[in-house]
């Protein structure tokens, strides 16, 4: 690494997505390129019709599952954390995230510099995937989702007795709970079960198959079952788990007398859970909350930081305040879908 003085100067903004000149990569791109670099298989970071991708194993098996042969990379170069490989003139390597399975820093070195690009990532103990490394960097692309003060959110174990409270409360109800298929649904389940809540678990059959992809590549989460296809009685006073789209619609009003759960960091603030109609709020993000993000960049010691997809602003004055040269970085087309963002931000 330099001593700070020189700007990271080979990586730039192009309208595919960010772009290693040196490496001839981009990080993932928007749209279809010859080289992606892909931080993880949420469909806003990981997207179709690659030439080439390089990724972590789970990543490339995830992205298998969701777009289907040959559409998630023509070529695949599975990489493990911390192997080292050279890409024209780049030294690349992968570092745990922490955000779900299989995801990714990529971290560059060039020229006795080394910058690293966060993709989604958060600093909250996680049953199903690897923790989030800190790896010293001259300059940190970071995620910003949860980027004002505000967002100071609750320990996930708190959120997770909140509802095993309200179902021991309420056992001739049942609770339904909207959560992203990737990575939400499997860190929920984990939670419950460290728990010690091992009843099985009813799932929309939309969830089940990555679920079962995560049991494949280790993770373990006890006994699953098709909601779809279950008797209603049978899930009386259990607990569900289904999309967000569906947990508001006629699929959820055939569960008997539900309470609507939702997990997300946008449970945080009380009027999107009112305007969504949300009886339970279970505030468990799979981002880093704002002491998080704050926390990270200074740990890095990055003497520039990009910040991408989120509330640029307040963290870059923040940033400012450490003597961090921060600096927007307008990505569009991050949906942070794990997080169902609301149309324009953060309400």
């Amino acid at each position: 690494m330099t001593d700070g003085d020189d700007r990271v100067d080979w990586l730039e903004l192009k309208p595919e997505g960010l772009f290693c000149a040196p490496g001839a990569f981009y990080i993932d791109p928007l749209q279809p390129v010859a080289h992606a670099v892909i931080t993880h298989g949420h469909s806003d970071h990981a997207r179709p019709n690659h030439t080439h991708v390089t990724a972590t194993p789970e990543t490339l098996a995830i992205m298998h599952l969701r777009m289907g042969e040959g559409r998630a990379g023509h070529t695949r170069q599975p990489l493990h954390y911390g192997q080292v490989i050279s890409v024209g003139d780049v030294q690349l390597w992968l570092a745990p995230a922490g955000h779900v399975l299989g995801s990714a820093q990529v971290v560059m070195e060039y020229r006795g510099q080394r910058a690293v690009v966060s993709g989604d990532y958060k600093r909250a103990p996680d049953p199903t995937c690897v923790p989030f490394e800190v790896v010293p960097c001259d300059l940190f692309v970071t995620e910003a989702t949860f980027g004002l003060p505000v967002f100071r959110l609750p320990d996930p174990a708190h959120e997770i007795g909140k509802l095993l409270h309200d179902v021991r409360l309420f056992p001739e109800r049942t609770h339904v709970v909207g959560c992203y298929a990737l990575g939400k649904c499997q860190r929920l389940i984990a939670l419950l079960r460290n728990a010690g809540y091992h009843d099985p678990l009813w799932l929309h059959g939309a969830l089940l198959p990555m679920c079962r992809l995560y049991e494949s590549l280790g993770i373990s989460l006890g006994e699953l079952r098709s909601a779809t296809v279950a008797q209603k009685a049978e899930m009386r006073g259990g607990i569900v788990l289904a999309p967000p789209s569906a947990i508001a619609d006629r699929w959820a009003r055939r569960l008997p007398d539900p309470v609507v759960c939702l997990a997300s960091g946008w449970m945080h603030v009380r009027q999107r859970a009112k305007a969504r109609g949300v009886e339970l709020p279970l505030v468990i993000s799979d981002h880093a909350d704002w002491d998080a993000l704050l926390e990270t960049c200074r740990a890095t010691g990055a003497k520039e930081i990009w910040v991408t997809h989120g509330r640029e602003d307040a963290l870059i004055y923040a940033l400012g305040k450490m003597q961090i040269h921060g600096r927007a970085l307008r990505l569009i087309g991050y949906e942070d879908e794990d997080e169902d963002v609301p149309e324009g931000g953060p309400a």
